[in-house]
């Protein structure tokens, strides 16, 4: 079969080259803006807003991974954040193991909750978590795999909607039971935490944090590249089609289930991705990160940004997260809750397409309802007729 060109215009239209160069803006600015610039200076970023927009960035890549399985393949997934914790899970490892002998109880291989906890010695689960490649494995390996097995048997018994979301949301939900016991070896309801270095950096420096903030912003590129490549190329196609006729697709002859399934896998290794750059920028990950509440949390960023636009799961994730930051602080934080479901409901029913979603429906009507510019003015001449008629 040959395989004509694909040009990087039609991957990445105007409005994704627009996304890409601010979030290239983005990626640099606030990193100069922290290390250059004098604190004294209102254009100084502190190293804590760096590290608040780092986990931004991961919420993002996080929403991007829920578009893409929702917005065009149908699959509502109300149990991502347990890849996203998996991910997390897999770099913590790797930070606990850098730790050595600076812990509380100086054991140069087992962390100090295992220590505390009277472990004989290293589970094998650990082991190789001492090295960066393979932790950097684990993060898509782990996630990756059990969404492949997941949708392996879920695809092919055609479990589909509402079905396959509250299976989805009691998956991450025994994945929370099973990590606060502390007989699992992940630190129990602690979790992992009092990181030291990542590649030998400390992650606590400035240097170090602006770093991760740049690895974010990378991460976050590459994963809505390889978004727009699929989306826009017969695979897209075929998913899009799925979402709106999956029957309809399966008469064609197209093995919906092999579609269905590659897409939810590579959603969930970005999640793990997103999980992974989210934990050192944070400093711990326990079970609380596997509570249904945060995959539903997710869902709605995707719906207030726009699900089924890329760009509308990043907004939404940090329009909505900034907001998470503003209204939990202070004497607002008992309402967040309340403004999370008020806003969910308000999007539901008054912009049903999101704001990216919106704003696209309204310019696209805006320009079909422009007139189509009139001839020229015929002047005194005769027309001209055709200079090549047929013979």
């Amino acid at each position: 079969m040959r395989i004509g060109p694909f040009p990087l215009t039609r991957i990445l239209d105007r409005g994704a080259w627009v996304f890409l160069a601010l979030l290239a803006a983005f990626s640099v600015l606030v990193p100069l803006a922290n290390l250059l610039v004098p604190p004294t200076s209102p254009f100084h970023v502190s190293t804590y807003a760096v590290a608040l927009f780092g986990k931004y960035l991961c919420y993002a890549l996080l929403a991007l991974s829920i578009d893409l399985i929702w917005g065009y393949a149908g699959i509502l997934s109300l149990g991502h954040g347990a890849f996203f914790a998996l991910g997390g899970y897999a770099m913590g490892m790797y930070l606990m193991r850098q730790i050595g002998t600076r812990g509380v109880y100086a054991d140069p291989v087992r962390p100090d909750f295992m220590v505390f906890l009277n472990w004989p010695e290293l589970p094998w689960y650990w082991y190789g978590f001492d090295m960066f490649w393979f932790a950097a494995l684990m993060v898509l390996l782990v996630p990756g795999l059990l969404a492949f097995v997941f949708g392996w048997f879920a695809f092919r018994s055609r479990v589909t909607g509402v079905y396959l979301s509250i299976i989805t949301q009691a998956l991450t939900y025994a994945l929370m039971l099973g990590f606060f016991r502390n007989n699992f070896g992940f630190g129990g309801n602690n979790g992992l935490t009092d990181f030291k270095d990542i590649l030998g950096f400390n992650v606590q420096a400035d240097g170090t944090r602006a770093a991760l903030f740049f690895s974010s912003c990378v991460a976050l590129a590459l994963g809505f590249f390889i978004c727009r490549a699929l989306v826009t190329s017969k695979y897209g196609k075929v998913l899009i089609a799925v979402r709106d006729a999956e029957a309809r697709t399966r008469f064609l002859g197209y093995r919906v289930e092999s579609y269905k399934l590659f897409a939810f896998t590579l959603s969930a290794c970005m999640a793990g991705v997103a999980g992974a750059l989210y934990v050192p920028q944070v400093g711990i990950i326990n079970p609380s990160e596997f509570a249904p509440a945060n995959s539903i949390e997710a869902v709605i960023w995707v719906a207030v940004g726009g699900r089924g636009t890329l760009t509308g799961a990043v907004l939404g994730a940090v329009l909505v997260n900034y907001g998470k930051t503003f209204f939990t602080t202070g004497l607002l934080a008992p309402y967040w809750l309340f403004v999370l479901g008020g806003l969910f409901i308000g999007v539901t029913l008054l912009l049903p397409r999101g704001i990216i979603g919106t704003l696209q429906h309204w310019w696209d009507e805006r320009r079909s309802a422009k007139p189509e510019p009139s001839e020229a003015p015929q002047t005194g001449a005769a027309p001209l007729t055709n200079p090549h008629p047929a013979e």
